[in-house]
């Protein structure tokens, strides 16, 4: 049930920020013109050549408490929390579960890596972008239209007004709501070593390579 849980977050928490890859071209036509710029922004500094990188924490009372470190660039990607980590070059992915000692390998595009991120993709004309002001911060809400059952409602990204910054990210789904808080924040200055597999340091693992299967 752990494991459910984390990569349930942690899906939820990749789907959103890789929705703005796509969503930048294709803003809905009943988008508010300045919640889609202020998205763009963001887009820019999460996603441009430069990579970006955060820490977040999520507490769900009762139910999961979690916190790690994620890093970004372009089409890369390494997360890390204390039983789980993941690194992603492009074109290979490594998904560690340090508990069981267990790596599996899969191509990088392949959704079997993560089941649970499968199911958190949507299609970007399918949502409304919205913002309002809050102090000294904006909250910028992408909302699905005509949303079912199950799945995201909406994610609300709370950022500085004066750099874009994300603080937070409140999640909507049809049975919880949970505020994913966001820290140290920064973009730009990403090298390519941080989305290497340091091999050398699982000696001993179970490396599963899933690479060929269709």
């Amino acid at each position: 049930m752990h494991r459910m849980r984390h990569k349930f977050i942690v899906s939820i928490l990749i789907s959103f920020l890789c929705l703005s890859v796509q969503a930048r071209a294709n803003a809905s036509a009943t988008s508010d013109p300045k919640a889609q710029e202020l998205f763009n922004k963001v887009y820019n500094m999460v996603f441009g050549p430069q990579g970006s990188a955060l820490s977040y924490k999520v507490n769900i009372i009762g139910i999961y408490k979690t916190e790690g470190n994620i890093v970004y660039k372009g089409k890369k990607l390494h997360y890390a929390e204390a039983r789980y980590m993941a690194w992603e070059d492009g074109i290979t992915a490594y998904m560690v579960d340090k508990k069981k000692k267990l790596v599996n390998i899969y191509r990088f595009d392949d959704d079997n890596k993560d089941k649970y991120l499968s199911k958190f993709k949507y299609d970007v004309k399918n949502f409304d972008y919205s913002y309002e002001d809050d102090g000294d911060y904006y909250l910028i809400t992408a909302k699905v239209k005509n949303a079912g059952f199950f799945g995201i409602k909406s994610v609300t990204a709370r950022v500085y007004k004066t750099n874009l910054y994300p603080v937070s990210l409140t999640i909507k789904l049809s049975f919880f709501r949970t505020t994913v808080q966001v820290f140290g924040f920064r973009s730009g200055k990403i090298a390519d070593s941080n989305f290497v597999f340091p091999k050398e340091k699982f000696k001993g693992y179970e490396f599963v390579d899933h690479r060929n299967e269709k």
